[in-house]
């Protein structure tokens, strides 16, 4: 029964009135003492309804246009107070504060006054302070509070009053506080929405579509050269950046539509870079270029040969640079050392969004586990490894198939594993790849061995995949029996 609470006090102080009349009306059937403040106070004392002044309990009046009302301690304090708390209840009587146990409080109109309106002194008078405060406040101690923070949420509460005749149960006064943490975070963001917009962006994915990018570009890189970045260069860019942190040697990758599409680990950059080209030279045209170490005049001379939208290196020599800028609206990104990259990863959908911890995991030779009579020697073991990195950040169903640390191909986003394996092969063979003693890595487990099949049929004899289906027994039978080698990494890399 302790979960049982019985209205006492309201305060009451919204916008929207609407529905409103029905609220108060029952609750001064119930005997609920209601505060009030401004315009509310003034409709509820119109309906001929009691209604104690905000003012008479703080001994303060509304200050500043309005801006201050009910930002005071009588008033969040008697909110806040936690009943089963003896120092809360000492404190209460102390400084004669009112215990209020239903909290009705909407939000200024924020986002409708963005859209309508061009005063910025106008937009920035609709964000409400007392308001966020009063839900945050009530919504945190729902065990005690009840909070209404939405015309929206007048219906389904005047239910509840009829129900039980004032009386809430823990759980409703739980839901409601959800749904007031949920309407207080996306008012938060819109107001952040609108102050990011100094990072506008051309477009969207799209020309039609309108862009921003909320978030600080400059503790990334420098931009030293080009035009404005679009939304599609910072999903490349980004891409990127994550790919390339995988490989501590010499590398340049080379990306397009967020995945690689060329990617060479070498001794020395030149080298890199002509053997992430020869990955696919096709596709590299208007694409993002990245690498991790210094670029110098030899290999600028070499990128300089394409067209590319956008280049990004730890640092350039001089006459690297003035190579690259003779294009002026090539994106020239120097990438910098601290970099706090976001650790996790957020996707609106439906009417909410989808938050994962990021993919952080990175296989290495102790993670391996070797399931067929053939173990790779080191050679294979090392390109296994880098062709995971890859299809770690490929689009699913991805397969990657590497030769001596280069990307050789890849079949991405394929809505069947066996149809990406086709893809990298058909790729493979267009470009004139030797694919004999190759590697080839799977984002997730083989569910047949039909893959594997097609595989050693194109001369590939080394597998890397996280395993886990129900019929691994028979993939690795088959590996078996053609004598290649597999490893399980124990981990899935989907990406979606």
């Amino acid at each position: 029964m302790k979960n049982l609470k019985k209205i006492k006090t309201a305060l009451i102080s919204v916008f929207y009135k609407r529905n409103l009349e029905k609220i108060v009306k029952k609750l001064d059937d119930l005997n609920v003492q209601i505060i009030s403040t401004g315009g509310t106070e003034k409709f509820i004392r119109n309906l001929g309804i009691k209604v104690i002044s905000v003012e008479n309990i703080t001994s303060f009046p509304e200050i500043m246009d309005g801006r201050v009302k009910t930002l005071h301690p009588k008033i969040f304090g008697g909110i806040l107070a936690r009943n089963e708390n003896k120092n809360d209840k000492k404190q209460l009587e102390e400084f004669n504060i009112p215990i209020i146990d239903l909290v009705i409080v909407d939000l200024y109109p924020f986002e409708e006054t963005v859209r309508n309106s061009k005063s910025e002194d106008e937009i920035i008078e609709k964000i409400d302070i007392g308001g966020i405060s009063l839900i945050r406040a009530s919504a945190k101690n729902y065990k005690d509070v009840f909070v209404v923070s939405s015309q929206n949420q007048y219906l389904e509460f005047i239910k509840i009053l009829d129900k039980n005749q004032g009386i809430t149960s823990i759980d409703e006064r739980k839901e409601f506080a959800r749904k007031s943490f949920s309407i207080s975070s996306d008012y938060d963001r819109n107001i952040l929405n609108y102050f990011s917009k100094k990072n506008i962006l051309r477009y969207g994915e799209n020309p039609h579509q309108e862009a921003y990018f909320s978030g600080e570009m400059e503790k990334i890189f420098d931009k030293l050269n080009g035009k404005k970045i679009s939304y599609n260069n910072l999903l490349d860019i980004d891409a990127g950046l994550n790919l390339i942190s995988e490989f501590k040697e010499t590398t340049f990758a080379i990306l397009k539509h967020n995945n690689a599409c060329g990617l060479a680990s070498r001794n020395n950059l030149l080298d890199a870079w002509k053997d992430a080209l020869a990955g696919d030279p096709i596709s590299a045209f208007g694409g993002v270029l990245i690498c991790n170490k210094n670029l110098d005049k030899k290999t600028a001379e070499e990128i300089n040969k394409i067209f590319f939208e956008v280049i990004i290196a730890p640092s350039y020599e001089e006459e690297a640079l003035k190579i690259l800028k003779q294009k002026k609206n090539r994106i020239i990104l120097l990438l910098k050392e601290n970099k706090n990259f976001q650790k996790e990863q957020f996707r609106t959908i439906l009417n909410g969004f989808l938050y994962q911890e990021k993919d952080l995991k990175t296989e290495e030779e102790i993670d391996l586990k070797t399931v067929t009579k053939i173990s790779p020697e080191c050679k294979e073991i090392s390109d296994l490894l880098f062709a995971n990195k890859i299809v770690k950040h490929t689009k699913s169903n991805a397969i990657v198939l590497a030769k001596n640390k280069q990307l050789i191909s890849s079949g991405v986003g394929q809505t069947s594993r066996v149809d990406a394996l086709k893809q990298a092969i058909a790729k493979a063979k267009h470009f004139n790849f030797d694919l004999e003693n190759s590697v080839m890595a799977s984002d997730a487990f083989f569910p047949f061995s039909d893959s594997v099949e097609i595989a050693y049929n194109s001369g590939i004899r080394f597998v890397i995949q996280p395993g886990g289906s129900i019929r691994d027994k028979s993939v690795i039978k088959f590996c078996d029996e053609k004598k290649m080698s597999m490893v399980f990494t124990g981990t899935r890399h989907f990406k979606h």
